[in-house]
């Protein structure tokens, strides 16, 4: 775990630098708490998260100068650079929030489009996995019922290439469905042609219909 000192109040400062100098920016300034400080608890080395999330703000704001981002665009990626990397939470068994694994899944599954469609015996789950083969591609079963793709795209590595332009997205696509009741577990197959991926899910037959039951009863 992260271990922080205690700051009663956290200033940075920051001249504008005329153009051309960005590079001569000068590194932010933490003014030492005061001594008489009302905030400040010798006894505690905790940091109060309302004096995180205001020290992250004012990151965020003189980092978005720097690089032309808006405010609110740099304090959302300071808050996933601040996620923490394990799954445990706080001491005391308190939850921090999601965690960087959490992050990378739900940003891979946003970025793998997918459609589901239903045939009369069947379900089919359409999935663009660009750039894999068969061979790279995942598909199985957890949790009885939730059906998981995934794969990953890896960028060609040369030793006599250098990169001039890099904008094709790689790392790891994945989706997640939630398979219906009726959907037949021991019944599933898959096909990967020209990036496109389908995975062929078979319904169970139906129940058959209860036939009526006569029960002839005596007369005495």
């Amino acid at each position: 775990p992260h271990s922080f000192h205690h700051l009663s109040e956290v200033s940075i400062t920051f001249q504008t630098p005329a153009s051309g100098d960005l590079h001569k920016l000068p590194p932010p300034r933490i003014a030492s708490p005061p001594k008489n400080s009302t905030k400040f608890n010798k006894q505690s080395n905790a940091v109060q998260p309302e004096e995180i999330d205001r020290a992250r703000d004012q990151r965020a704001r003189m980092a978005g100068m720097m690089f032309g981002l808006d405010a609110p665009m740099m304090t959302a990626l300071q808050h996933l650079l601040d996620i923490p990397d394990g799954e445990t939470g706080a001491p005391g068994g308190e939850e921090q929030g999601p965690t960087r694994a959490y992050v990378r899944d739900a940003r891979a599954m946003a970025a793998t489009p997918a459609d589901v469609k239903e045939l009369p015996g069947a379900y089919a789950f359409v999935v663009d996995m660009p750039g894999l083969g068969s061979g790279d591609i995942k598909v199985q079963v957890e949790d009885e019922r939730v059906l998981v793709i995934s794969g990953e795209r890896r960028r060609e590595e040369k030793e006599d290439a250098k990169y001039l332009r890099m904008e094709r997205r790689m790392g790891k696509l994945m989706r997640k469905f939630v398979l219906p009741e009726n959907a037949d577990m021991e019944k599933i197959s898959a096909a990967c042609r020209d990036g496109v991926l389908t995975v062929t899910v078979e319904k169970l037959p139906p129940p058959e219909p209860k036939k009526p039951k006569t029960i002839q009863v005596q007369v005495a």
